[in-house]
């Protein structure tokens, strides 16, 4: 029975793979601050299409094996070293969606990749980098959505509205003598 007449589950496992990366601060923030040199969004491009690779050479993955893989492109490409506790959940997305994938269940997958959608959050900003002054939109600087983090222990932290309240928060006590902010996950 072909689920969805027509679905091609190879486009959409390669379209979650994109939106669980994407989501994927420790990723993101790598991007957002070239980490991996001038050509940082590029190897992100490039990193996506190497995980589906890695999954569809590799038909039966250890989550472990996952984990290094992806923690090893990290270190290679990015120069990052993660060690957030987010290696896990990224590699279990996506292990899911590779057995989704592989059962041809393109509503499942679906499902999934607009899950981490809904999901992402802009953990970011909160606290690893000041607004972006930004030339064009200058009327934006001040909006909400910002998040401004100086490199005093003057914090303003905003959450926006979209954002799962468990995520990340700063706390007074997380602010250290010389300013910077250390981000944990509320366990």
């Amino acid at each position: 029975i072909m689920a969805g007449a027509g679905e091609d589950t190879l486009g959409l496992f390669r379209a979650g793979v994109r939106v669980a990366l994407e989501a994927w601060p420790a990723l993101q923030i790598a991007v957002e601050n070239g980490f991996g040199g001038v050509h940082s969004r590029e190897k992100a491009e490039w990193l996506g299409s190497a995980v589906e690779d890695y999954f569809i050479r590799n038909a039966d993955l250890d989550l472990d094996e996952i984990e290094d893989f992806l923690g090893e492109l990290m270190t290679t490409e990015f120069d990052t070293v993660v060690d957030d506790g987010s290696l896990p959940q990224v590699s279990q997305q996506l292990q899911t969606m590779f057995h989704h994938f592989q059962r041809d269940d393109g509503a499942a997958l679906k499902e999934m990749a607009s899950h981490i959608t809904q999901r992402k959050c802009k953990v970011t900003a909160t606290a690893l980098k000041t607004a972006r002054e930004t030339d064009e939109d200058e009327d934006d600087a001040d909006s909400v959505e910002e998040m401004e983090v100086t490199a005093t222990n003057d914090v303003a932290a905003v959450q926006p509205e979209t954002c799962d309240p468990n995520s990340q928060t700063i706390k007074e006590e997380d602010i250290v003598e010389d300013g910077w902010t250390i981000v944990r996950r509320k366990k």
